[in-house]
């Protein structure tokens, strides 16, 4: 397949918000796609160039595309930046540069999807003395055997930004009409990429044999499993009605979740959005090692941070005090964590998702060879209201979030979110105080005291994944410190585009749009009805969708969740379903 063909269905999908027609483009795509390209093709999708947990990040620096761009157009550097800001995107103004350049040459090749993948593969590897000139010439070789939709779309995927609005339930979507009759059999694939969440394998194994090539997978050591993720209620009595009595609670540590895995004296450790972490905590490793009793083994559990003189447990912003890439050894000793292992998956190559709570707990329990550095969650089985209500208190006085109470019966379910899991944290029990994790899509410039700032408030959204899409619930701009709109302002460059996703559901207008993927943590009000935010549009009332009253950012950057895992439109409407009722 040629890259022009691929640049061209990418135009496509970018033309569309409906992501019914986005399936349709696709599912024409990824049939014409051959066994070898459509791996490729998936990735290339999705922006990136292999499994999140493989840590292979696509993204040339921009000042090096320019020079690259700059040295294939004849033109300075100057040109090319001044070009970008007129049109605020590289691939827009790279294409407008060299379409109206003519490049003669002895001999005229076209670029393929596999070129064009294995060359922007070559270009994240390439590291040391040389690594900056061997990157420019190597772009630059690329755009001279490109088109100018070509080089759009091929500059947008190089720099991180292709924009195309695709997810990774679209593309499981778009696979099942594809090959398995219809999304009827979705399910069959989004199970196999819940247990290897790796789109490029999925995709292959299925243009390949169809259902029968997703039969093999199963879990294994090395390859993370997609976390099972918890709905939220507000009161015991809705929780034991929801996942049954008896259930389990166990506390509801503020930590970051982790799934360890271990195969002899290896052990990997991967974050919440499936990235390895496993060089940020040096301790943890050597704790795996010494009190897992199972030489293969995979399980989930909470890392805590403590306080290195009286062992109390700290918050979570304490423990993001480890997220760095030097003095990890030092940080190590100023913040020890403890941990919490909640969850098994796997002993000794015996899957244990598909066996039911009860019985995870106790391989658990044999598993892990508890000490002061690693137990398990605190956990205790319940009955009724007043047991649930009691523990719940339990938890807060000893400084936790709050409980998660768990069906006893219920499977391990990857990637899923169900109320087989329900947390209740302490803000839920107060009518007036909400956490609700949000994503970033848009941001407004800041004025007064704020002008000093790139923004000054920003467009939030929840995530739905009925449509995979990100309505809004709210604008922000309270309680940002100074350091925070700084901070927020750099980090948010890398995400920003000319025109609203076509993921994001909105009736505002923002200054700035961003591609979903920054999550931060909010606290509100109450939650009303609205006739301008998104988030559950119809589905409480006709004509009105819900938000977030008097939003104030409580100072916690949700950097372990991806856009994916932000609360849901689901959530919103079972925090307060009853206050919802009534307002409706």
């Amino acid at each position: 397949m040629k890259f022009s063909k691929l640049a061209d269905f990418m135009k496509r999908l970018e033309a569309t918000s409906k992501r019914l027609k986005m399936i349709d483009i696709l599912k024409d795509l990824l049939l014409e796609a051959s066994e070898e390209e459509i791996g490729p093709v998936c990735f290339m999708l999705l922006g990136s160039l292999a499994p999140d947990y493989e840590g292979v990040e696509i993204g040339m620096a921009e000042k090096l595309v320019m020079r690259s761009v700059a040295k294939v157009a004849g033109v300075g550097e100057l040109e090319v930046d001044r070009r970008l800001k007129k049109t605020g995107d590289m691939g827009e103004a790279a294409s407008q540069l060299l379409s109206a350049k003519k490049m003669r040459k002895l001999v005229s090749t076209e670029l393929t999807v596999l070129e064009s993948y294995k060359g922007a593969l070559k270009l994240s590897r390439l590291s040391g003395k040389g690594s900056i000139s061997n990157r420019v010439a190597s772009l630059a070789k690329m755009l001279m055997d490109s088109s100018p939709t070509e080089i759009k779309y091929l500059i947008r995927y190089i720099t991180g930004n292709l924009r195309l609005g695709i997810a990774d339930m679209t593309l499981l979507d778009a696979l099942s009409e594809a090959f398995l009759g219809g999304r009827q059999n979705r399910e069959v694939a989004e199970r196999a990429y819940n247990i290897r969440p790796d789109i490029g394998y999925i995709a292959t194994q299925l243009k390949k044999e169809g259902l029968e090539g997703l039969r093999d997978v199963r879990v294994q050591v090395g390859i993370p499993i997609r976390m099972e993720l918890a709905e939220r209620l507000s009161s015991s009595s809705d929780i034991l009605e929801k996942v049954g009595s008896p259930c389990a609670v166990e506390y509801k540590y503020d930590g970051e979740r982790i799934q360890a895995h271990r195969k002899g004296e290896e052990v990997q450790l991967f974050s919440r959005r499936l990235e390895n972490i496993t060089y940020q905590y040096p301790d943890v490793v050597h704790v795996i090692r010494s009190r897992v009793r199972s030489k293969e083994a995979i399980f989930e559990m909470e890392c805590v941070a403590a306080d290195p003189d009286t062992g109390e447990l700290r918050p979570f912003q304490e423990l993001m005090r480890r997220r760095r890439k030097h003095g990890i050894e030092e940080m190590s000793e100023e913040v020890p964590v403890v941990l919490k292992a909640f969850d098994v998956l796997l002993v000794e190559g015996t899957d244990q998702t598909r066996k039911s709570y009860s019985e995870r707990r106790q391989a658990l329990r044999d598993l892990v060879d508890e000490n002061r550095q690693i137990q398990l969650s605190e956990m205790r089985i319940v009955k009724t209201c007043d047991e649930m209500d009691r523990f719940f208190q339990e938890s807060v006085s000893e400084g936790m979030e709050g409980i998660m109470a768990k069906a006893l019966n219920a499977e391990y379910e990857a990637g899923a979110r169900s109320f087989k899991w329900v947390k209740l944290k302490r803000e839920y029990r107060s009518e007036l105080r909400d956490t609700i994790d949000l994503v970033v899509v848009g941001a407004y410039a800041g004025m007064g005291k704020r002008s000093q700032f790139r923004y000054g408030s920003f467009l939030m959204s929840v995530y739905d994944p009925d449509t995979d899409t990100f309505p809004t619930v709210c604008k922000v701009g309270t309680g940002f410190t100074d350091k925070d709109l700084q901070e927020l302002g750099t980090a948010l460059d890398r995400y920003k585009v000319k025109e609203k996703p076509s993921g994001v559901d909105s009736k505002m207008d923002a200054d700035v749009w961003f591609i979903p993927r920054l999550v931060l943590e909010i606290i509100g009000a109450e939650i009303t009805l609205s006739p301008i935010h998104m988030a559950a549009w119809n589905r409480v009332k006709e004509g009105a969708g819900l938000a977030i009253r008097f939003p104030r950012f409580t100072g916690k950057y949700r950097t372990d969740k991806g856009p994916e895992d932000a609360t849901t439109t689901t959530e919103l409407i079972e925090i307060q379903s009853t206050r919802l009722q009534k307002v409706s």
